[in-house]
């Protein structure tokens, strides 16, 4: 008899989007609901909750966030752009997710319609929202609104109290606004894990390597917020950690030109072109400075190494990459 490739067995972590039909294994799941920028703690603890409810677990998310599609012409810094963030809800152990284009028609939605999508489009059995979760046109569903309709429908619903940080709530805006301030320590608490950026290594001008400091550059999204500076950082390269210290910003010693992320790692000597690399960050070092001359450079990127070494012997916080 002729041989026959057996059937490929489904993906163990499915992707609905609209129109497709929702998969066996997301069938009558139980799923968390939002726009989980960051898959922070509160989102964590969120996910938590549904993988153990028994039934299939999964998040019901939206892209674009919706704050880009009210303010296009707003700046939105991103945590997590969708790959990312598809990524870290992968290695949480969901079965999958539900990713909802948010445009026009989804916007209108009124509270009762959106909760008729999750029990007839997606049929879920179940929902979790957090304490300060809005739906529905103008956002007039609230958490006990959410609670009454889905009641109403036959669906389980819980509503997790606030995650904190100290005596704050954890949250998306909070860990932005620790990003744009360079407080990296502090975001990484909020998010449980080292923040990390991920985009294609390129050619540069190859001034690293003049000073002894050869870099991998990264060109990161024109929206990220980043605090420029120099920072102690994390990769992954072939299945090993690699540390090392990088710059975000201008380089306004030299030409002052466009953002971008040149990251030198320490004892690598690897070629990196056209490869795509996770960067992590672990801690802040300085502000971005302009030197009156190159040896006062050197001088000052020997010093950010050392610092830098010397962060990443005292770093535990939970990885998300490699």
């Amino acid at each position: 008899m002729p041989h026959t490739d057996p059937s490929p067995s489904p993906p163990r972590f499915a992707v609905c989007r609209d129109g497709d039909v929702v998969p066996a294994r997301l069938q009558g799941a139980v799923a968390a609901i939002g726009n989980f920028d960051g898959v922070h703690r509160g989102h964590q603890e969120l996910i938590r909750l549904t993988l153990g409810t028994g039934r299939p677990a999964a998040v019901v998310t939206f892209e674009p966030h919706p704050r880009s599609y009210f303010q296009p012409d707003v700046p939105m810094f991103r945590l997590t752009p969708e790959p990312i963030k598809l990524a870290i809800l992968e290695r949480m152990g969901l079965a999958g997710v539900f990713v909802r284009t948010f445009n026009a028609d989804f916007a209108a939605l009124t509270a009762e319609q959106f909760v008729d999508l999750l029990a007839q489009d997606l049929g879920l059995s179940g929902v979790l929202i957090g304490y300060d979760f809005h739906f529905g046109r103008g956002r007039a569903g609230t958490p006990a609104i959410m609670a009454a309709l889905c009641r109403e429908r036959g669906l389980a619903c819980h509503v997790a109290p606030a995650v904190t940080e100290g005596s704050e709530p954890v949250s998306s805006s909070a860990i932005r606004q620790a990003l744009e301030a360079g407080r990296v320590a502090s975001a990484n608490a909020m998010l449980g894990y080292r923040w990390f950026v991920r985009a294609e290594v390129r050619h540069g001008e190859k001034r690293g390597r003049e000073l002894g400091y050869p870099t991998a550059n990264l060109k990161l999204p024109d929206d990220c917020g980043l605090r420029h500076g120099i920072y102690a950082v994390r990769t992954s390269v072939a299945g090993r950690h690699v540390d090392g210290v990088a710059s975000f910003g201008r380089r306004p010693t030299f030409d002052n030109g466009a953002p971008l992320l040149e990251v030198h790692l320490f004892d690598y000597a690897g070629d990196l072109y056209g490869r795509e690399l996770d960067v992590e960050f672990v801690g802040w070092i300085r502000g971005e400075e302009k030197f009156d001359g190159i040896e006062a450079l050197i001088q000052r990127m020997d010093r950010d190494s050392e610092e830098a070494r010397h962060m990443l012997a005292k770093d535990a916080v939970a990885s998300m990459i490699g």
